[in-house]
């Protein structure tokens, strides 16, 4: 085990996850560690029909550290069990943690490829599993690239998209080169051992648009992830043509803009990978949400679907997280598809409704004014609304909420103020007819603890004829928001407990039907730091 190196490792492991389970903002239908700390998902697969999520793990507290791999494994990509430790820093290129990485085929045999990290050097190396995944050892050819790219001013190196090309193993890694912008270096290997430096797969302008801007490319790319969208795989998947691209597809490249230490958002281009180059067409935002969904990792299950997760952060202050003894939540898994506009659409696994309980369905009528919903409530909730929007309206839902009066006041006893987290579409055209609708998440009034992050969360969505589905799911202290596939995920942390769901109008909103269902936790009780 990891011995307590950090200041703030304190706790003892009974009394850390004592401290987890206790906490109300932590989630319970959402993947999360046993306790301590969680980031980036790695070596998301599925591997002889088992599901299999690595992650970023700190055990000796809720707080970035020496990082090791955390493992669990599901059947169905909702109930998922602990499994040992999968890597763990020891003396060498990863003796202060290993980083972010992949899982491949390599013939039948399991292998990871990694970022190892020591002292302030990053550096690709590689594990080989035994046939059931639970048991590693790292290569003795490790790092398995032994620097970055000579000559090159890089911002920082780490993180992994692998893939195999024809005969040929292909290689992303993550970086940025300084006065430019970010990029992913490619490789190409025979074996996964020795590695060729081929050139920049395609450099990002970092001069280009406003630093504070959401769809700011940064300076460096993390968790780079290529993908074949409408056909074929790439990112630890096989494509096929000896080495060329033949075949339609868009071609999406998902990156996480990093700068400086601070992790931005999660951007992706559709283009058109061939040959040694990408070429892009456009940028889009991945989701709303910025950071509250970073550095997203997918892969191609068996029936075909592009399956994605993403680390949900915390937006309370880093003593608030080391008290409760927990941070960081695994996204619910997402589906992503191309839709009619060549754009990513997403959607929870369909998995995921085997939480559902206690349906409540409501509608069809018209919206007036504001309403508390009788018969819907909770902080574990699955909500699917279909609703007709006419121009110049504006819906809102609001969850996790709680009345002015909650409280047995007496004389001179004022009442806790309310809380809610509300969402909000509003429908907008133009005089040219050009849509300008959005999804946004107001969250102003969601905690009394004015040291939880209030920021708002917005984006444009397309209302084909004001028709919006919107489907919410609250888990605690985590918010997944999809609006006709556009995602918004967030977090929340209300003081008072509540639990009440509100639907509100301005303008004409016709709600066709609303649907809710309680949702189930996943887990029964503490979990072993290590299984």
């Amino acid at each position: 085990m990891t011995e307590l190196t950090h200041p703030l490792a304190t706790v003892p492991q009974e009394e850390l996850v004592a401290r987890a389970e206790a906490d109300p903002h932590r989630p319970r239908f959402h993947f999360v560690s046993p306790a301590g700390w969680l980031n980036d998902p790695n070596g998301v697969s599925q591997w002889n029909g088992t599901y299999h999520l690595f992650y970023q793990y700190n055990p000796e507290g809720a707080f970035h550290h020496r990082i090791l791999w955390g493992h669990a494994t599901s059947t169905d990509l909702v109930n998922w069990a602990d499994e040992p430790v999968a890597l763990e820093p020891s003396a060498g290129p990863d003796a202060d943690g290993c980083w972010s990485g992949v899982l491949v085929d390599d013939g039948g045999t399991p292998t990871l490829v990694y970022s190892g990290r020591h002292g302030e050097r990053e550096l690709p190396c590689v594990a080989v599993g035994s046939p059931d995944l639970l048991t590693w050892t790292k290569a003795p050819e490790n790092p398995v690239i032994p620097a970055p790219p000579a000559g090159v001013d890089i911002t920082a190196y780490r993180d992994h998209c692998v893939w195999r090309e024809g005969p040929m193993w292909r290689q992303l890694v993550g970086s940025g080169i300084r006065g430019r912008g970010g990029t992913a270096f490619l490789y190409e290997s025979a074996d996964l051992r020795s590695w060729e430096y081929i050139g920049p797969l395609f450099i990002g302008d970092a001069s280009s648009g406003d630093p504070a801007a959401t769809d700011w490319q940064g300076t460096m790319w993390e968790c780079v992830d290529l993908f074949r969208a409408g056909g074929g795989t790439l990112g630890g998947g096989v494509l096929g043509g000896g080495g060329t691209n033949a075949g339609a597809g868009t071609d999406v490249l998902v990156f996480s803009a990093w700068h400086d230490g601070d992790t931005r958002h999660p951007l992706y281009w559709t283009g058109r990978y061939a040959g040694d180059s990408y070429t892009p067409r456009e940028l889009h935002r991945l989701d709303y949400g910025g950071r509250y969904f970073y550095a997203p990792q997918s892969f191609a299950d068996d029936s075909g679907r592009r399956v994605m997760f993403g680390w949900l952060q915390e937006g309370r202050t880093e003593s608030a997280m080391v008290e409760a003894g927990w941070s960081g939540v695994m996204s619910l898994p997402r589906v992503a598809t191309l839709d009619a506009n060549g754009e990513l659409a997403f959607a929870p696994v369909p998995e995921v409704e085997s939480l559902r309980r206690d349906h409540v369905r409501i509608g069809p009528r018209t919206l007036a004014g504001s309403e508390v919903l009788s018969g819907v409530s909770g902080n574990q909730l699955d909500l699917e609304l279909d609703l007709e929007l006419e121009p110049g309206s504006v819906f809102r839902l609001g969850i996790l909420g709680t009345s002015t009066d909650n409280t047995a006041a007496g004389d001179g006893v004022i009442p806790a103020p309310a809380e809610e987290t509300v969402v909000e579409v509003g429908y907008e055209v133009g005089s040219s007819g050009f849509s300008q609708s959005y999804v946004l998440l107001d969250r102003a009034h969601s905690s009394l603890d004015r040291t939880a992050d209030a920021e708002e969360k917005s984006g444009p969505v397309r209302l084909p004829g004001g028709r919006l589905h919107l489907r919410v799911l609250v888990d605690r202290s985590a918010l997944e928001i999809f609006a006709n596939g556009k995602p918004l995920t967030a977090r929340a942390y209300p003081t008072l407990g509540g639990e009440a769901v509100r639907l509100s109008a301005a303008g004409t909103v016709r709600l066709q039907q609303l649907d809710a269902w309680r949702m189930d936790g996943i887990f029964g009780g503490p979990r072993p730091l290590f299984p």
